[in-house]
């Protein structure tokens, strides 16, 4: 908690920072994905160049007809007309080109860095991904590459446009009169100073907003995933009045940057307008005294207006840049985290590597989100390739942090577990796990059909195989009956299949896998008297031949295992079969049979 608490408070000092030579580097970091595509980039460019050429020319060619009026021009109006038209379409093609291509360099690059974020977030240690929230990270993969990817495909070609309209500008208009230059100019540090106080606030504003949005967002996602209870406890309103509220937040806050924004560009519009009035003024009475025609006036009030335009566009380009310089720095954070697995690197296929022989020697372990709270406290325990033992004791334990270190989502502070003689860190990652599989009391399937989420045990597996795997699950019966059979849609995790179905799935799944060595969680402890039977029989397929170790509440689904292993405060305090424990009348195991026994005498 208080990691991500550090990450929301980096997010918001990098939103209110000012743009930083180092914040630069970072987002330059993060274009370096448009380099497979800098030749269709360099070609986007040439076409923002023609196009911001061709509409320099558009005031000169003006003025030229007003010379034409004056007498002035060996031109006709006709011919400076058509080659404005010729001009018009030339610049409509470059434009088009340029956003087309710029577009296509984006879309592309943008796409490689949402996959190498995702790839990146999906090869992340277990401890990383419970310290931050699933918006959070969402928000990295979407919100952050739009900003990236707005920024690629309009800003830099805006802005590249806007330096060189008022570059190229200055210069024009300084040929054309330069004491009206210089005149104009004096507007300028009027015009910066306002945007920089302006733009501070509206930045600072439209962070706040961003935020408020994020924080109603949660309130949906959390919602949606939650919604059995949000109906169950009739707390429908409190969910809308919840979000109604965050929306408020919401509002307020826009509105707020909307109101300062709105006297920013109030203040651009009355400050260029009255520049231009004071240039024409200016100018007028430069043209009574012949220092300069009304032709070069025209010319020099269509340049103005461009430059204008050009410094009022400023603001909102900084802004993005700035809220770009965040997402990079927020995107290059996960990307320089430690993945677990290399996701390039071809796993081995030696699934028989690992015959299934597991010791705990002494293990110590405290979370890392409270090391001062001792979750295990020295556990040792054996268990012989093809064994099964169980895990009992009270909620909180330490039993499944037990199985959590048995496939190196964590790791020991002390002691060490080891597989066949060879400590865990001994095993590549992947293959260490591809020999394991797990049946939890809470199952989680994909919102696919029944046959993608079985063949997920073993991406490849032929149709054949994953029939098996279902028969052998009890499952085959009910998947039969359905009018689309395995083709069945289970919807967003398991929602349209039973409880008793949804284990089923996820046996069939670990059957497809073949593990060495197999972890059931709670499996039965949530469902009906048929179900758990259905269910009871394919774990007994499932167990033959396998390490398996069993974590349960309900005692009388363990009496068939070979050893009971009985957690108290994160240590083995009796061990023993079913009889043997059953027979100590002062003993823990003893006390929760006889709770389960007088808990089942009261329901019934």
């Amino acid at each position: 908690m208080a990691k991500r608490r550090r990450l929301d408070d980096d997010d918001d000092s990098v939103a209110a920072k000012k743009i930083s030579w180092k914040g630069i580097q970072n987002t330059l970091k993060i274009f370096r994905y448009t380099l497979p595509y800098k030749g269709l980039f360099i070609v986007g460019f040439i076409f923002l160049v023609l196009s911001t050429g061709t509409s320099l020319a558009f005031p000169k060619l003006v003025g030229s007809i007003v010379e034409v009026i004056e007498g002035r021009s060996s031109y006709t109006i006709n011919q400076i007309t058509t080659i404005l038209i010729v001009l018009l379409v030339f610049q409509s093609i470059f434009a088009f080109l340029r956003i087309y291509l710029f577009a296509r360099v984006s879309e592309r690059a943008m796409a490689d860095v949402r996959r190498d974020v995702y790839s990146k977030i999906i090869t992340l240690p277990v401890v990383f991904l419970e310290q931050r929230r699933v918006g959070e990270l969402t928000s990295r993969i979407t919100s952050d590459v739009t900003q990236l990817q707005d920024v690629l495909s309009f800003t830099i070609a805006e802005f590249f446009r806007q330096m060189a309209t008022l570059l190229v500008g200055v210069v024009l208009i300084s040929y054309t009169s330069w004491k009206l230059t210089v005149f104009m100019m004096a507007t300028f540090p009027v015009l910066v100073i306002a945007a920089m106080v302006f733009g501070k606030y509206i930045r600072k504003l439209s962070k706040k907003a961003q935020d408020e949005l994020a924080s109603a967002n949660v309130i949906v996602e959390e919602t949606l995933q939650s919604v059995n209870i949000v109906k169950a406890f009739t707390n429908e309103r409190l969910e809308v009045a919840r979000y109604q509220t965050a929306l408020g937040r919401v509002v307020d806050n826009a509105l707020r940057a909307s109101t300062f924004r709105g006297g920013f560009v109030s203040f651009i519009i009355f400050a260029l307008t009255g520049g231009i009035v004071g240039v024409i003024w200016y100018g007028a009475s430069l043209v009574q005294t012949g220092e300069m025609g009304i032709s070069d006036l025209f010319t020099f009030t269509l340049y103005t207006a461009f430059i204008g335009g050009a410094i009022g566009g400023m603001g909102d380009i900084y802004a993005q840049i700035n809220k770009t310089i965040g997402a990079s720095e927020r995107l290059l954070e996960i990307l320089a985290e430690p993945s677990e697995i290399d996701i390039n690197t071809v796993p081995s296929t030696k699934q028989d590597a690992v015959q299934g022989q597991i010791s705990y020697d002494n293990v110590h372990f405290a979370y890392p989100s409270r090391p001062d709270v001792q979750v295990l406290k020295g556990i040792s325990f054996d268990l012989n390739a093809g064994e099964k033992i169980a895990l009992v004791g009270y909620s909180g334990a330490g039993k499944s942090t037990i199985v959590q270190l048995l496939m190196r989502f964590y790791e020991p502070q002390g002691g060490e577990v080891r597989i066949d003689g060879l400590p865990l860190t001994s095993y590549e990652l992947t293959e260490l796990r591809r020999n394991m599989a797990v049946v939890p009391q809470e199952v989680m399937l994909f919102g696919g059909t029944i046959y993608e989420n079985i063949g997920y045990g073993r991406p490849g597996a032929t149709e054949a195989e994953i029939r098996e795997a279902a028969r052998k699950a009890n499952a085959l019966q009910f998947i039969e009956s359905f009018p689309e059979r395995f083709e069945t849609v289970v919807g967003e995790r398991g929602i349209k299949l039973s409880g008793g179905q949804r284990q089923r799935i996820a046996i069939a799944r670990a059957i497809l896998k073949d593990p060495k060595i197999l972890i059931l969680d709670e499996a039965t402890s949530s469902l009906d008297a048929e179900s758990e039977k259905l269910v009871q029989e394919a774990l007994d397929e499932l167990m033959k031949n396998r390490s398996t170790i069993v974590i349960a509440h309900r005692l009388a689904t363990i009496r068939k295992v070979d050893t009971i292993y009985v957690i108290r405060e994160g240590q083995i305090v009796e061990s023993g079969s079913h009889d043997v424990l059953a027979m100590i009348t002062d003993g823990l195991y003893a006390n929760l049979i006889k709770l389960q026994f007088e808990t089942a005498e009261s329901h019934s």
